[in-house]
Formats: C-alpha cells, structure tokens, sequence
C-alpha cells in the first residue's frame, strides 16, 4: 500500500510562488551583471583590441566613403581614446549597480532591487541602443563597414538587457505577496 503524496496547502503553494519571480530577476539580473563586468574587464586587461575597433568606427575609415557623412568621422586619437575610456567607464558603472541590484534581490529587498536593477538595466541599455546602434550605427555609419560592424552584438545586449527589465518589472500576484 501506498502512502498518497500531500497536496501542498495554498498558502505553501502561494509562499514558493511568490519568490520564484524574485529569484529569476535575481539570476537574469545577476547575468548581466556578470556579462557587463566580464566586457569591461576584457576592455582594461586588453585594451588595444577594443580600442581599435572603437577608433575605426569614429574615424569612419571602413565606411563607403560619402563625402556628405565624411564630416562627422572623429580621426583625433586623442578623442577617440577618451571615447573608448568613457564606454569602459560606463560599463564598469553599469555592471557594479547591477552587482548591487542582484545583491538586493538575494536579501529579498525587492524594491530596492528592482529599483537598482532598472538603472543598471537602462545603463546597459543606452550603452548599447544609444551608444553603440544608433550613436555608432547610424551617425558612424558602422553599418557600413564589413570588419569593424558591432551591431550584432549591441543589438544582442540591448535584447538581453531589455527582457530581463521586462522581467524584474513583472508584477506578483496579489494572494502571493508576501505581508
């Protein structure tokens, strides 16, 4: 004879459900967070490899070459370098709050977490929308250029980074919250 498996009680069910949406924004943001840091990490501990890829796109030397958008092509290295500096910058910044978002949302601090969370997420969102697909895009005419095009990549980040706000936005069912 068999012993019956106990149906879990409602308020049990209600109890584990309410923290599943919390522990994947944690996981999703804690993701990002690794992935932004690990980027930047790449970019200070090997610098000249971004660093070229960041001075082609503003110089704008691998584009068709029309002399109605030659004119925006920053060739100063000097600038260029502070541009590539700036985007290190950001991405340190971006992946530390998420860091600190993800930390939040492990001591089930949702609302500080999910507020954390939305500025790194916006962080990662205007590096890569603003900066790299629109900035880089379309005003450095990267699109153009067959070796130094970042736009898979920046669109892949923005998707990602986009869901997970997505994500850390949903709202909790009412009979689930916790008091």
């Amino acid at each position: 004879m068999t012993t019956p498996t106990p149906t879990p009680t409602p308020t049990a069910r209600g109890a584990h459900a309410s923290r599943v949406l919390p522990l994947t924004a944690a996981l999703l943001t804690g993701t990002v967070a690794l992935y932004l840091l690990l980027v930047a990490f790449g970019n200070i501990t090997d610098f000249g490899t971004n660093r070229q890829f960041v001075r082609h796109v503003l110089a704008m030397d691998d584009t068709f070459g029309d002399d109605d958008l030659m004119w925006r092509a920053v060739t100063s290295q000097g600038l260029q370098d502070a541009a590539y500096v700036a985007i290190i910058v950001w991405e340190t910044a971006a992946g530390l709050v998420l860091a600190a978002g993800t930390w939040f949302w492990a001591r089930r601090d949702d609302i500080r977490a999910r507020t954390v969370s939305t500025y790194g997420l916006v962080m990662v969102m205007l590096l890569f929308g603003a900066g790299f697909i629109a900035i880089g895009g379309e005003w450095f005419a990267m699109w153009q250029s067959k070796t130094w095009n970042g736009l898979d990549a920046a669109t892949r980040a923005f998707l990602f980074a986009g869901v997970v706000l997505i994500v850390n936005h949903l709202p909790a069912r009412q009979d689930d919250a916790r008091p």
